[in-house]
């Protein structure tokens, strides 16, 4: 559950939970670029191996954001929860990444 009580869920049902009316797709995306500096670091972690730790929290910033923007999606049609939520990437240009969350918006009984 998302900190103001909409449920965000992978799955098309909530255990114990009913579906009294599909809203419709909602989603979140953001667009990001690396920047010169990290891209510097990553290509000397790349030659010794181990995460990029600068890339890792840009990624998990990006899904936050996208997350926070498919709820405010999902609050303008007054759903109580997202079901079905899927996550992708997309390389839009070199250097800049899409993050995109979406599902299904519905009500419960």
């Amino acid at each position: 559950m998302s900190d103001n009580g909409i449920i965000l869920v992978t799955t098309d049902e909530i255990p114990g939970r009913e579906i009294s009316k599909v809203l419709g797709l909602v989603r979140g995306n953001t667009i990001r670029a690396r920047n010169i500096g990290r891209d510097i670091m990553a290509g000397f972690k790349n030659m010794v191996g181990g995460e990029i730790v600068d890339y890792t929290k840009m990624m998990a910033e990006s899904r936050e954001q996208a997350i926070d923007r498919l709820i405010e999606d999902a609050q303008l049609l007054g759903a109580d929860a997202v079901v079905g939520l899927k996550f992708t990437t997309t390389s839009m240009m070199q250097g800049a990444a899409e993050f995109l969350v979406y599902g299904t918006a519905v009500n419960l009984k």
